[in-house]
């Protein structure tokens, strides 16, 4: 029993010197800190001005063209002749491959001596048609003078209405054979694959070839892309933030490795309706009009799009800027450079450098490193560049 009284006294004791001693540190502490709050502080400092500051998104993206589509025969057959190449021009209606057309020659052939036939016999059936009709006249001539039975006349008659039917089939002959010459004509016509009849851009180039002379192609087996290069596109896709900033017609600076001296102008065509899920962003597609053909398909671009311009308004550079409990604003120098204060501001347009500032109204010299030490109202110390 007296084991555990002195057990307890003692830790009794511990901790009474235990209390005596952090006590004496958080005095100590609290000296420091007074001593660390009464020094000066050595800060940098910049003017607060007034200047044009812009509003300015910054993307990258790829060049599309605005047009391109493949040239692809309707038919089967054996390809004969490329006569383009890749980068060569081409126009509407130009003539850029032909498939083997034997085959479709002998059916033209074919139909042809078909339509003759129908033809003949249309002819043949008009004259008999015209006999039967004479016949007709001449038994009703003589039925009225009594000299023939009324059988006779019907007769007649039921010849005369055949060979107008067999006049009608004729008819039909002709015009189905006619209307198999042109199917024929059209599928020789296949044989000559043409660039489609739409509207002819100046700069409607050869993208690319996909198959060689001699090659046996299915129907629809694309043989050469043709794309667009007079007008290009610059797609590039915009955070959540950036989205509602987007206009059409707004004005783009693109720029590209390959012409690094070079500055290309450009305007908001299309956005999209919706963003993807995976990534947040929207596509955006700016046209280019590319008349000197610099430009290409697939190059990478840097796009610059102002979206908004605000003039002679206060402004800070970027640096100045900094949080204190969940506020944000900026520490401003005393006028005789003694102390600094925090000054919560509400910002404007932010831009690599400078930040406008909104409100308040605000002079002087705002701190611009050595800040993070600073409490309000700490003193500094103004070091010289």
């Amino acid at each position: 029993m007296r084991k555990i009284i002195w057990t307890c006294v003692a830790l009794i004791i511990l901790a009474l010197l235990g209390w005596q001693i952090y006590q004496q540190i958080g005095s100590q502490s609290q000296e420091v800190r007074r001593q660390r709050k009464s020094m000066p502080v050595a800060v940098e400092v910049a003017a607060v001005r007034r200047a044009s500051v812009q509003d300015v998104g910054r993307y990258s993206g790829t060049l599309y063209p605005q047009t391109a589509f493949s040239v692809a025969p309707k038919i089967a057959g054996r390809l004969e002749k490329i006569y383009v190449h890749i980068g060569d021009e081409v126009r509407a209606g130009q003539l850029v491959a032909a498939l083997d057309d034997a085959e479709y020659r002998q059916q033209v052939s074919q139909a042809q001596a078909e339509l003759e036939v129908a033809q003949a016999n249309l002819i043949e059936q008009q004259n008999m048609l015209a006999d039967a009709k004479r016949e007709y006249d001449r038994a009703v001539a003589l039925r009225e003078k009594k000299i023939i039975p009324e059988t006779q006349l019907d007769e007649a008659l039921s010849d005369l209405k055949s060979q107008e039917a067999k006049l009608k089939v004729a008819v039909a002959r002709v015009s189905q054979s006619e209307a198999a010459m042109q199917v024929a004509n059209v599928r020789l016509e296949y044989t000559r694959i043409q660039v489609p009849e739409n509207n002819d851009p100046v700069h409607r180039v050869v993208g690319e070839r996909f198959v060689d002379e001699g090659a046996m192609l299915a129907p629809n087996t694309a043989i050469i892309s043709v794309i667009d290069i007079g007008r290009l596109i610059a797609a590039i896709h915009v955070i959540e933030r950036d989205y509602p900033k987007m206009k059409i017609g707004l004005r783009a600076t693109i720029t590209t490795d390959a012409y690094p001296d070079r500055l290309f102008s450009g305007r908001i065509i299309r956005i999209a309706p919706i963003l993807k899920e995976k990534s947040r962003e929207a596509r955006i597609e700016i046209g280019i009009n590319n008349p000197e053909k610099l430009l290409k398909p697939g190059m990478f671009v840097r796009v610059q799009i102002q979206f908004e311009k605000r003039d002679n308004v206060i402004v800070v550079p970027i640096a100045a800027i900094i949080k204190r409990n969940n506020a944000q604003g900026v520490f401003l120098v005393s006028p005789d450079d003694k102390t600094a204060a925090f000054t919560p501001v509400t910002v404007g347009i932010v831009n690599t450098e400078i930040a406008e500032i909104r409100e308040p109204i605000i002079n002087g010299n705002v701190i611009i490193l050595g800040q993070h030490l600073l409490e309000d109202g700490a003193p500094v110390i103004i070091s010289k560049k």
